[in-house]
């Protein structure tokens, strides 16, 4: 069964820091590129931070570079997402998404269906 499963969301005042996990199983995790996606309430969903676990190439938004840092550790088929300074408009639900042979460049800036979806972990930033 393939899952990719969120955690680490929670509520946190502007300036702080959470880190997201997205851990991933029943799929060859090298094969897949893993987005990290967001979408608040009223708004388009938004393509935040995306990496290739193959070759640990990356991308993000232009609204989170500089703040937030995405890694894989391939040994635990789990990507981070380490958000620092953090705003209240970084508030969301954020998911994580997964497609095969694609770059992140490619899988961030794709905001229609993905080969694989987490169910989500709320974030909330309050001022």
């Amino acid at each position: 069964e393939v899952q990719l499963v969120e955690s680490g969301g929670g509520l946190v005042q502007a300036g702080g820091s959470l880190r997201l996990s997205c851990a991933a199983s029943g799929f060859t995790f090298d094969d897949y590129a893993i987005g990290w996606f967001r979408q608040a309430p009223g708004k388009e969903r938004e393509g935040v931070s995306c990496i290739n676990s193959s070759d640990g190439s990356t991308y993000y938004g232009d609204s989170v570079t500089g703040r937030f840092t995405i890694s894989s550790d391939n040994a635990k088929n789990t990507v981070y997402l380490q958000m620092n300074s953090l705003k209240p408009e970084d508030t969301a639900v954020y998911y994580c998404a997964a497609d095969l042979f694609t770059g992140p460049r490619q899988i961030c800036r794709h905001l229609g269906t993905h080969d694989y979806w987490g169910q989500g972990t709320q974030v909330t930033v309050s001022s």
